[in-house]
């Protein structure tokens, strides 16, 4: 089971990878399409980087599920996986930036694939160590889906704060 697990986590770190990359610039290839906007970047801001970060987690972990079905931890130890990395990401951008000032491109990109490997990481270490106490795995799957919901709401009604700012042209969502 250990090195499935590996196997397993590593594949969800490519999927991440390769499908947060994509939706950072599916909007704008698409010209704007309202249909891909709740899953996709429409701005630059830290808001929108999560959401990045987000749907393919959740989708990788409905795959996975279906192959760890007979693990009552699962859907507990993904929600806390995948809000590590939606808190890493925001952390590590303002605290990089409160201390230098402002980061390249390159240093905000590379926090995205931090933030996933600390993920994937910290996945592999609670189902290798089982210490992850699961009593309402469904609970977990609603948490889950409130957070997409907020993803997918934000996207078109956007509140006014600095996280959901784009920085590059001081607007909020679409």
């Amino acid at each position: 089971m250990k090195s499935s697990v590996h196997l397993w986590q590593l594949v969800g770190f490519g999927v991440t990878s390769l499908g947060g990359t994509l939706l950072h610039f599916l909007y704008d290839w698409t010209g704007g399409a309202v249909w891909v906007a709740p899953f996709s970047g429409v701005n630059e801001s830290t808001w929108e980087h999560m959401k990045l970060l987000f749907w393919p987690m959740l989708a990788f972990a409905i795959a996975q599920s279906f192959f760890f079905e007979d693990r009552r931890d699962f859907w507990c130890v993904k929600l806390r996986g995948i809000l590590l990395g939606l808190a890493l990401i925001p952390v590590l951008f303002y605290t990089y930036n409160g201390v230098i000032g402002q980061s390249p491109d390159w240093i905000n990109i590379a926090f995205f694939f931090v933030s996933a490997a600390a993920v994937y990481l910290y996945e592999a270490w609670a189902f290798e160590k089982g210490r992850v106490t699961c009593d309402r795995p469904r609970r977990a799957v609603a948490v889950l889906l409130a957070v997409g919901i907020l993803f997918v709401l934000f996207t078109f009604v956007t509140p006014e704060i600095g996280i959901c700012r784009d920085p590059l042209t001081g607007g909020y969502g679409i």
